[in-house]
């Protein structure tokens, strides 16, 4: 209902309306600039310019050909040598320490890793070892058990915990507990 009525609204006195707005006086266009040259002259210059263009400079040709550049790459002695570190770092593996019994969830079981790196499984071994008995597992003995850089192990110790839960006591007696079985 709400339709009909701003309709007929919007369409009373159309005709009247449009007409009015016809026969209003239409703005004057801004006067044109005028020219002292008419446009034949205009292409005359245009074909001058572009055959000045496509010309010989001789005194341009002379200084460029006295020009003469020369340059050498220098020799990539830095990189040579940390290229052939990594290499031999990569191809040096020390075998695992800890696994998983058998063959678990389809995994193929990894026999060794490269040094610098651990399995899953020995991250968590480490951590846990590391959690437990702190002033025996340090972060020294870690990075010497595993092969580890000693600021890679003291980070591993640092920023990284196994799992751990924390049971929060209730504040009054009152509310339910989930009690052991």
């Amino acid at each position: 209902m709400g339709s009909r009525v701003t309709r007929l609204i919007r369409n009373f006195n159309l005709e009247n309306r449009a007409h009015r707005e016809i026969s209003k006086a239409k703005p004057k266009a801004a006067p044109r600039h005028q020219t002292s040259s008419s446009i034949p002259q205009e292409e005359i210059a245009a074909t001058s310019i572009s055959e000045e263009i496509h010309q010989k400079n001789d005194p341009l040709l002379s200084m460029l050909k006295d020009v003469y550049v020369e340059s050498k790459d220098p020799v990539p002695q830095a990189e040579a040598v940390p290229v052939a570190k990594k290499v031999e770092e990569e191809t040096q593996r020390r075998a695992l320490k800890y696994s998983l019994p058998g063959d678990p969830y389809g995994f193929c079981d990894v026999t060794d890793v490269p040094k610098g790196k651990l399995s899953l499984v020995e991250a968590l071994t480490a951590l846990n070892n590391h959690k437990r008995m702190p002033k025996t597992w340090t972060p020294e003995k870690l990075a010497q058990e595993y092969s580890l850089d000693p600021k890679d192990a003291k980070a591993l110790t640092e920023f990284f915990f196994p799992f751990d839960i924390k049971i929060i006591p209730p504040k009054t007696e009152e509310t339910k507990q989930i009690k052991d079985s």
